[in-house]
């Protein structure tokens, strides 16, 4: 069966590299696993559409929601505004700008595609106009908006935690300390960079003159500032769950974004609508999909088989975790992050344990290799939907892209392998 289960898995990603639509290459994969395995379509069907019934999974198209009406609404230029006061004048001080903006969109949204689009629109332009290559901004930002699906609230986690009945909020806590690291790393490599740019930079201003922009600013984020400290408060503390927190967020971008930003019509709230509601049936007929065939895996036991195979070339648990590394990478590569959290989590998870890996350690490492994959071709969506924002050619993206992950992001992926306590010692604090 394990023969047939490789087979199938082959498949998927050959159509997938293909670029035939998701729906269709799991189709023909489940068509694989139902014709030799027990399993039968209709019965998988119904197990399916029972399973997306959760309401754990009612979080995501409120994040995303949240994360549209961000977009729209004038919170995000605020908090680039309130960002740029305190670094905007230091050399390379707009690079390190689009790096912390981005990760304090994830902490709203949710999501890797919300910052690109919020935030790339209003710093591309402005990052070329003070000397920044146009491709090296766009690169930056697109790799900066990955932090999304690691600072906490994520999508992603959400979805690690309900296929591997994992705790969701240990889950988000596993992602934080790396999406920091890698959000202080890119602003380093970024530094660094900055000294072959022939940068304009904003005159200096009085100690009292910065104080009053400071506070100015400061004042004028507050509302944005809160809403973060709205949803993270209200999930750590016990009040709310992820689901509940996501729909406060979109209850109180909706007053924000129409009063105080004023950047919120009922034209683009229609609009952000529609945009959120095509993106959510996209990625739930995704997950049906995907939660199909992976369960169908596990009826088969095809995940106790591969871990017997495993152990059969080697029990080294670095070298292990080295190949699970580069499996989570290279299928990063060729689908979104969703899709290879619930096709390989419950493969893998019980190779892990037996590896002596937590499954809130396995998190860190799935949330990192598979947000990877956004920024990293072929599927690279993130860094493809910067190309088109930041209006570059997609291979002119691609080199400073990979510098930054080479020496921002694979230092974060091997930390989180070989030191446990970058992704455990958080949710211990909260008693995970």
């Amino acid at each position: 069966m394990i023969e047939i289960a490789l087979l199938a898995f082959a498949i998927l990603i050959i159509l997938l590299t293909l670029g035939v639509p998701l729906p269709f290459c799991f189709g023909a994969a489940l068509m694989v696993m139902t014709l030799v395995g027990e399993a039968t379509m209709r019965g998988m069907m119904v197990w399916g559409a029972s399973q997306l019934t959760n309401p754990v999974l009612l979080a995501i198209p409120l994040f995303v929601f949240a994360g549209t009406l961000m977009s729209v609404s004038g919170i995000a230029g605020s908090l680039l505004k309130f960002v740029n006061v305190f670094v905007g004048r230091i050399r390379g001080g707009l690079g390190v700008v689009a790096s912390v903006s981005c990760a304090i969109i994830g902490a709203i949204s949710g999501s890797g595609l919300t910052g690109i689009a919020a935030i790339g629109p209003l710093l591309i332009p402005e990052m070329e106009r003070k000397g920044y290559p146009r491709a090296y901004a766009t690169a930056l930002i697109a790799n900066s908006s990955i932090l999304g699906l690691l600072i906490p609230p994520s999508v992603t986690m959400i979805v690690y935690g309900w296929v591997t009945d994992t705790s969701i909020l240990a889950s988000f806590l596993a992602t934080l300390g790396p999406g920091l690291l890698i959000m202080f790393n890119f602003a380093m490599v970024n530094m660094v960079m900055s000294r072959n740019f022939d940068l304009i930079l904003d005159e200096p201003l009085s100690m009292g003159q910065m104080i009053r922009d400071a506070g100015s600013r400061t004042v004028h984020a507050f509302p944005a500032l809160l809403m973060p400290v709205i949803i993270l408060g209200g999930i750590y503390g016990g009040i709310m769950t992820p689901t509940e927190a996501a729909a406060i967020a979109v209850i109180y971008a909706l007053p924000v974004g129409f009063m105080i930003y004023r950047g919120l019509t009922w034209k683009t709230l229609l609009e952000s609508g529609k945009e959120s509601a095509t993106a959510v049936g996209a990625i739930l007929i995704m997950i049906l999909f995907s939660l199909m065939l992976s369960q169908i895996y596990v009826m088969e036991s095809i995940p106790q088989a591969l871990v017997d195979m495993i152990f059969e070339i080697t029990d080294n648990k670095f070298v292990l975790l080295l190949l699970v590394n580069l499996l989570l990478f290279c299928i990063g590569m060729v689908v979104n992050d969703i899709t290879a959290i619930i096709l390989t989590a419950p493969l893998l998870l019980p190779l892990m344990q037996a590896l002596g890996v937590t499954p809130i350690q396995f998190a860190a490492i799935m949330g990192v290799n598979t947000a990877m994959g956004g920024v990293t071709p072929p599927y690279a969506s993130i860094l493809y939907l910067g190309a088109r924002i930041g209006k570059v050619k997609f291979t002119e993206v691609v080199k400073p892209a990979m510098i930054l992950i080479l020496f921002g992001y694979i230092p974060v992926v091997i930390l989180v392998s070989a030191w446990p306590d970058l992704s455990e010692y958080l949710p211990r604090l909260f008693g995970y």
